[in-house]
């Protein structure tokens, strides 16, 4: 198998983290970065992760790169930061697998992150597995929120019920029972839900 498209998204990941950083890197920085005898290799690289629709090339500018919305403001680049359960509990994975430019003008609030829905424990609340959930980060949530929760290191997307005698997390599908949140249990809301992205 051709090492190309490894090599081609590691140099996209190194793109995204240098504008993240404020400024683009030149195609000489990505051939140093990279160990490439010269720019004409490092140009190829970009001209393929151009025509992908990944970054987009300004003319006549040395560090003429820019990610694909950029300079729009109701465009947004939300993280993946892994997965969230909508059934039981799943263990974190907050490694960050990519990174989507998203109109903002699809969610309630803007959102923080994506997290990419498992189970089927929210479908009342129209919540599908394999939906992407926008997070709005905060420690704070209202009663009847949905929020993204972390119980015992697991982290899992409920509707919060607040009441005098503890914490419950409600699923939205009679199937599942509710999440009983114990005093002793190590409980923190990660975040809120903002809206979601289906793709097709």
């Amino acid at each position: 198998m051709s090492p190309e498209p490894s090599r081609r998204h590691q140099i996209l990941a190194f793109i995204q983290r240098r504008i993240a950083a404020g400024q683009p890197p030149s195609l000489a920085e990505i051939a140093e970065t990279f160990g490439f005898a010269s720019r004409n290799a490092a140009q190829k690289h970009v001209l393929a992760l151009a025509e992908a629709g990944l970054i987009e090339l300004v003319p006549n500018q040395k560090r003429g790169i820019r990610l694909p919305g950029a300079g729009r403001p109701d465009v947004v680049a939300l993280p993946i930061l892994g997965r969230v359960a909508a059934g039981a509990p799943i263990g974190p994975d907050l490694g960050q697998d990519q990174e989507l430019w998203l109109d903002g003008r699809l969610f309630a609030r803007r959102p923080d992150y994506l997290l990419r829905v498992q189970g089927d424990s929210m479908i009342d609340d129209g919540i599908f597995d394999g939906d992407l959930v926008g997070v709005h980060r905060t420690p704070e949530a209202r009663d009847g929120q949905v929020v993204v929760a972390r119980v015992d290191g697991e982290m899992t997307i409920k509707r919060l019920q607040r009441k005098r005698d503890g914490i419950r997390l409600l699923p939205r599908n009679p199937a599942y029972a509710p999440i009983v949140v114990s005093p002793s249990q190590d409980f923190a809301i990660e975040g809120i839900y903002c809206g979601l992205v289906r793709r097709g």
